[in-house]
């Protein structure tokens, strides 16, 4: 294994400078004057020839800090007369936008570089900068290879490409320098499918490393991440360089009984009041629909200059507001997710979070995007919109101040993306099995790939599935494996990259089409479940295709409301710290709380009385306890697990929990799930007892949550992602572009197939599920908790407040907000009505 160190030694500008070439220190010295933190630990770092990971907030200088040793190498040999015509440094990144956005800022520093070496008399050959991305037409590649650029700014699908370029790829065998940028969004699918394509380009080519990362945990294995197995690693951390500002503020005092129209009113006037105090405000909304109605009623308000930006945007208008933003010419700009990552905007003194993030990582990197220079503070307002949600936020203010940050989670072994890359690799040469297999080992996602689960794949490659029509793209035989026809490359060209075609899903209601939903919506649907579609409500019968069957019902409320699948979960060492504070503010007065978590009386105040309340009626759940209760509505029971583990972790609890408890009572079970439990609905006439209950603490999760996944749309819908990148089916084939209905059509047909037999694919499919979308770790991990927990098992005569958000969800979606609220408050009434009781007794 490689080493992974902190870098200790922070260098002065004169050891800097002593590296630098004349013209390159004459102009910094002139543009700058001194260095910033990460660049006095990394340049000189770098220079040596060291991998290096550089985790600094936006403005501290970082792009420069990965660019400058090589530059300067450009310099030096354009000043010997020794720049040849080939690539010394390749940037990769996963926006376009910020490749553009990097060309400018390459050129523009190229450019006075030059104009500084001109005066003190020294001739310098032209250092040529180009982008290379799907956006790049046919002439500017064929230019590329007559006048390669020294400095190449692509994508990771698009460097896939490159690899298998015939004559580009001998321009990246000279490759020196690697900067792989906005690594923590690359922590995917994505990122598995570059580390492949480094180590592959690491065969040819022999560089070094530098990753750029905002706000991220831990470190260490984003190193790791980055240099793949066997190398060496130097961190360079210097976020707590940059001072940093949160604060919680709520809209009103009362989330219960103020009325919706005076809390909308209350944070538009509160929005308003913030923008008017500052130059320029950033807000981010989590979804994209909410960022739309943001910027419709500020500007009703009369607030001027109100831009929005969201990945639904034309890229023409997204490109034209960062350009707005860069010249300050915007008073606020509204955005879900797409101004996260570094696209350079330029000066905000204020990010306003609309609702919680959900994560702290994610918090940082948002408010960080104020107070653009290091020397600035960023400057971060949260605004909460019920009460879970105020909780939520004081905690998670709290551990952004003081640098508690979530983990985050790099997919293992994805068959796939295997897949996808031997094809890439048997059109480079024919390989020796053991060959490919220990370079693919060297990626450090692929670490612990079995020997086995990689000859699956390559006989799968080499076999392919004749009877279904899916051809072998590779030939396999001696130990060796090679491309297989001519046609492959194509293949491999038009299909290559891990990002599915996005799709909406059309409901069918008695033969005639009712509307439509997205696919994430779609894969969550399990038979039973009921849903509102236009004012309409449905019952799900099940899916074919790009279709799903449903039938409308009456007096039925929803399982699934329509907002489920646009919202952020939350992070699984947040909510475990929010029970943590549960248990804390119970044993506190509230003068004790204002002071460590640094939040107004009212605030406080809000906090005391909610975990009060639910005390008093019923407990409330910690890390200490667990709470299940039970209470009856007309037509049904439900059974609330108070279970804090986030949304995705939960799914996956109440999937196993619900699946066992359908087939022992012989009924169908509804779910409703958020970040703090989910909900068993069973018919009036079923009852889990407390037997039952002991029954469900010595579950086999993940076999009952495979039962479950085995039986919903989400399997289906996932297989389809799966099989395309694995080229099991074809998103384009001869030039012609083939539908998502096609394509959704022949997953169908070849899922029963693949599990029957278990693909490797088909096995991939289910990790893909049951690893990076139900948190089946943390699941796991939590239900070892709870189990060393004092379990109390209520029956109650209505939900208690921990509830409310859970029991509304599972029927808000035919309502407006305004009997959203109406409903929490006449559960609140009740709630207060009994303890009132208890009181006098």
């Amino acid at each position: 294994m490689g080493r992974v160190e902190y870098l200790k030694k922070e260098y002065s500008d004169e050891e800097i400078y002593e590296i630098l070439e004349k013209p390159v220190k004459e102009w910094f010295k002139r543009k700058y004057k001194t260095f910033t933190p990460p660049q006095r630990y990394a340049i000189k770092e770098i220079h040596e020839g060291k991998n290096v990971l550089i985790c600094s907030p936006t403005g501290s200088g970082k792009t420069l800090s990965a660019f400058l040793a090589g530059i300067n190498e450009l310099i030096k040999l354009s000043m010997e007369n020794k720049l040849e015509d080939r690539i010394y440094i390749l940037y990769v990144s996963p926006l376009r936008a910020l490749n553009n956005d990097i060309e400018r800022n390459l050129k523009e520093p190229l450019k006075e570089i030059y104009d500084v070496a001109k005066e003190i008399g020294i001739e310098l050959d032209e250092i040529r900068v180009a982008v290379r991305t799907s956006d790049t037409t046919s002439s500017q590649k064929q230019r590329m290879l007559k006048k390669p650029p020294h400095i190449l700014i692509t994508t990771p699908e698009s460097l896939a490409i490159a690899l298998n370029s015939p004559k580009f790829s001998q321009l990246l065998s000279g490759i020196k320098y690697v900067i792989v940028d906005e690594i923590h969004a690359l922590t995917n699918k994505r990122g598995v499918h570059l580390s492949l394509s480094l180590e592959r380009l690491n065969r040819i080519a022999n560089f070094i490393r530098i990753g750029l990362s905002a706000t991220i945990h831990p470190l260490t294995e984003v190193a790791k991440f980055l240099v793949g197995n066997g190398r060496d690693c130097y961190i360079v951390d210097v976020s707590y360089k940059k001072e940093i500002e949160i604060k919680v503020i709520s809209p009103v005092d009362d989330f219960i009984y103020t009325p919706s129209e005076e809390i909308s009113k209350r944070l538009y006037n509160l929005l308003k009041k913030l923008i008017e105090e500052h130059k320029t405000t950033l807000i981010f909304t989590n979804t994209r629909s909410a960022t739309e109605r943001v910027a419709f009623y500020l500007k009703q308000l009369g607030v001027e200059k109100v831009e929005t930006h969201h990945s639904s945007l034309s890229r023409e208008h997204r490109l034209e507001v960062e350009e707005k933003l860069k010249k300050g010419e915007i008073r606020v700009c509204i955005s879900s997710t797409s101004l996260e990552l570094g696209v350079d905007i330029g000066s905000i003194d204020l990010v306003i979070l609309l609702g919680s993030p959900k994560s702290v990582s994610r918090a940082l990197q948002r408010i960080g995007r104020s107070g653009h220079r290091l020397h600035e503070k960023s400057k971060g307002i949260i605004i909460p919109f019920d009460r879970d949600d105020l909780v939520e936020n004081v905690v998670l203010a709290y551990d952004a101040k003081i640098g508690k940050i979530d983990r985050i989670h790099i997919p293992k072994n994805c068959l796939d993306v295997l897949a996808q890359h031997l094809v890439g690799m048997a059109l480079e040469k024919v390989w020796d099995v053991d060959e490919a297999y220990n370079l693919i080992k060297k990626a450090y996602p692929y670490k612990d790939l079995s020997k086995k689960d990689f000859l699956d794949v390559l006989n799968y490659l080499a076999g392919g599935i004749e009877e279904k029509n899916v051809y072998a793209k590779i030939w396999l035989k001696d130990n060796k494996f090679g491309k297989r026809g001519k046609s492959v490359r194509a293949i491999y060209y038009m299909n290559v990259g891990t990002i599915p075609d996005e799709t909406a899903v059309d409901v069918i209601a008695d033969g005639k089409y009712v509307g439509e939903v997205e696919e994430e919506f779609a894969e969550k649907l399990m038979k039973g479940d009921i849903f509102v579609l236009g004012g309409k409500t449905y019952k799900y019968l099940g899916g074919r295709g790009n279709k799903i069957r449903v039938k409308e019902v009456f007096d039925e409320k929803p399982t699934i409301p329509a907002w489920f699948s646009e919202q952020l979960p939350l992070a699984y060492d947040l909510a475990l710290d929010i029970e943590k504070f549960r248990k804390e503010v119970l044993s506190s007065d509230i003068e004790e709380i204002r002071e460590k978590y640094d939040i107004d009386e009212k605030t406080a105040k809000a906090i005391k009385n909610y975990m009060d309340e639910q005390n008093k009626f019923a407990i409330v759940p910690d890390d200490e306890k667990v709470l299940i209760e039970n209470f009856d509505e007309e037509k049904r029971r439900y059974y609330i697990f108070h279970f804090v583990a986030g949304r995705r972790a939960n799914e996956a609890l109440a999937r196993a929990f619900a699946n066992y408890i359908s087939k022992i009572k012989k009924c169908n079970v509804r779910i409703s799930v958020n970040d703090y439990g989910f909900a068993l609905i069973l018919p009036k006439n079923r009852k889990i007892k407390r037997a039952d209950i002991t029954e469900l603490f010595n579950l086999d999760v993940v076999k009952n949550v495979k039962e479950s996944i085995e039986r919903s749309e989400i399997l289906k819908r996932r297989f389809r992602h799966v099989a395309t990148r694995g080229f099991m089916i074809l998103r384009r084939y001869m030039n012609r572009k083939i539908s998502v209905d096609r394509q959704q059509f022949n997953a169908e047909m070849l899922l029963k197939y693949c599990k029957e037999v278990n693909h490797p694919l088909y096995r991939e499919t289910l990790r893909e599920i049951l690893e990076d979308s139900l948190d089946i770790d943390n699941a796991l991990d939590y239900f070892e908790k709870i189990k060393r927990r004092k379990i109390y098992y209520l029956e109650l005569p209505s939900p208690s407040p921990f509830a409310f958000n859970l029991v509304v969800s599972a029927s808000s979606d035919v309502i407006f907000m305004e009997d959203k609220k109406k409903m929490i408050a006449e559960l609140h009434k009740k709630v207060m009505e009994f303890i009132s009781m208890k009181g006098k007794k």
